[in-house]
């Protein structure tokens, strides 16, 4: 395995009202709460300031009631930060590091951040999944979203690709429809028919009811209807809490990772969970969203506003967990024309990674605007690291594009290459990266999928796949 560089110091994890999550400890998660009940309230009154020096350390180890109040009237006295700047109590992604084996093998880590590697890193979308005998046995009494729910099972199968392939990075199983349950709809996952909502979410009624839900939640009432959204925005943390089953996940899996290969978090993007939410089952038509955007883009952008500052909390909760890099998946963006993505995607990926870096600086994030080719240009001058792109674009002229502002590119070998004999497979891909990048290795490069791993694909194929990529460059 390729040596880890030194460790980074990526990611000062803590931002804002939310303080630092810790998989386990009761009594700390205590001691965190009464402080961002604190938090809470002042996000509600205190204009954006400069960032407050870290609490003091000591009050961690004081007893549960002492620690609450003294954090409490510390971050008083402090200003108030805003959703973007460095946040109070930052841990750096070394301490967190420390928690975990080494890391034996960071390809993919150093391919993001545009430092040499010996061989092309890959990995595959949907590289756990119903393509393996094992997965199809192991799930076979098990509901889908029981699965994500169970760390144990989760654990297991985000482990299982790693028995047959050489993969350089893994991603935890889960679901980016995990979220919208954290908020209180009704989702499930329906055999033939996939994701269905039960109620769909297409009126100002409704999400104004759910908003008042989610406040009630949280402990808070009366809130002005003008400034609902505002303060459901503000307890994003907390409602990010709710998905600690994800996080335990995280933290099992890269610990029995053993450092061989970093970890993947990741959510779906706004609009894609909107569009979900709104359409309730699949559609080839997506008649609903449309209408909204066009006939009530107000409660849209409320909507996608609270989608995106929950997904943020999530994905900074992940890296506090353990993981060591982040995919935010548009999986609907090619629904939208490129004026409209640029309304109504692109501000809501730029806000949710604003406020992951503005709390992890250092920590790699991707972005895949599913079949949008358009979206490329537009992400040059994005937080994001990294896109992900599908296989309508040209694989060596964007990276080139990508490359010129020191971002880099992931993909694109198109899914139905999967399905060529073995032999014709190696060919293909193996002539793919030669157009690309002739005998180089490049930098800024993850090889992958467009999209993911299909149920009637053959895992032989796979194997050959991630073959062929790591063959790439190297001396024969």
């Amino acid at each position: 395995l390729y040596p880890a560089a030194a460790a980074t110091t990526s990611a000062a994890v803590g931002v804002g009202a939310p303080a630092p999550f810790v998989p386990a400890g009761a009594q700390t998660a205590l001691r965190h709460a009464a402080a961002d009940a604190w938090d809470a309230q002042e996000a509600a009154v205190a204009p954006s300031a400069a960032p407050a020096p870290v609490a003091p350390a000591l009050l961690l180890a004081l007893p549960l009631a002492a620690a609450g109040l003294a954090l409490a009237l510390w971050r008083r006295l402090q200003p108030a930060p805003s959703a973007v700047e460095p946040a109070m109590l930052a841990v750096t992604c070394a301490e967190i590091d420390a928690k975990f084996p080494p890391l034996r093998n960071d390809r993919v880590l150093r391919a993001i951040r545009g430092q040499p590697v010996d061989r092309i890193p890959v990995w595959v979308m949907r590289q756990a999944g119903r393509y393996l005998p094992e997965y199809v046995e192991y799930t076979k009494d098990k509901e889908f979203f029981s699965r994500c729910q169970n760390p144990e099972v989760a654990c297991h199968l985000t482990l299982q690709p790693f028995e047959r392939f050489d993969l350089d990075a893994g991603i935890i199983f889960s679901d980016i429809l995990v979220i919208p349950q954290a908020l209180g709809m009704d989702v499930k996952m329906i055999k033939g028919q996939g994701p269905v909502f039960g109620t769909p979410l297409r009126t100002v009624e409704q999400w104004d009811a759910l908003e008042r839900a989610l406040l009630a939640r949280v402990g808070v009432e009366g809130v002005a209807p003008e400034k609902q959204t505002d303060t459901v925005v503000a307890h994003a943390a907390q409602l990010a809490d709710a998905l600690s089953y994800v996080y335990d996940a995280i933290t099992l899996t890269r610990t029995r990772l053993n450092g061989r290969a970093p970890l993947i978090g990741f959510c779906g993007s706004p609009w894609t969970l909107f569009v979900y939410a709104c359409e309730a089952k699949k559609t080839k038509t997506y008649t609903e969203c449309s209408k909204l955007i066009y006939g009530e883009p107000e409660l849209v952008h409320r909507i996608l506003k609270v989608m995106a500052n929950v997904c943020a909390q999530y994905l900074i909760r992940q890296v506090k967990a353990g993981a060591q890099m982040l995919q935010v998946f548009d999986s609907h963006a090619n629904v939208l024309p490129p004026k409209e993505w640029r309304e109504f995607s692109l501000p809501y990926l730029t806000l949710i990674a604003q406020i992951v870096k503005a709390e992890c600086p250092d920590i790699p994030m991707i972005v895949l605007p599913k079949d949008a080719p358009f979206a490329l240009e537009m992400l040059t001058d994005s937080p994001y690291d990294m896109v992900s792109i599908d296989p309508t674009l040209d694989l060596g002229k964007s990276h080139r594009t990508m490359a010129a502002v020191n971002k880099g590119v992931q993909g694109n070998m198109a899914p139905t290459t999967m399905y060529a004999p073995t032999d014709k497979l190696r060919t293909l891909v193996a002539d793919y990266l030669e157009d690309a990048f002739g005998s180089t290795i490049p930098q800024r490069y993850i090889a992958n999928l467009g999209s993911g791993m299909n149920p009637d694909m053959d895992p032989a194929n796979l194997g050959a796949f991630v073959e062929t990529i790591h063959a790439h460059g190297q001396k024969k």
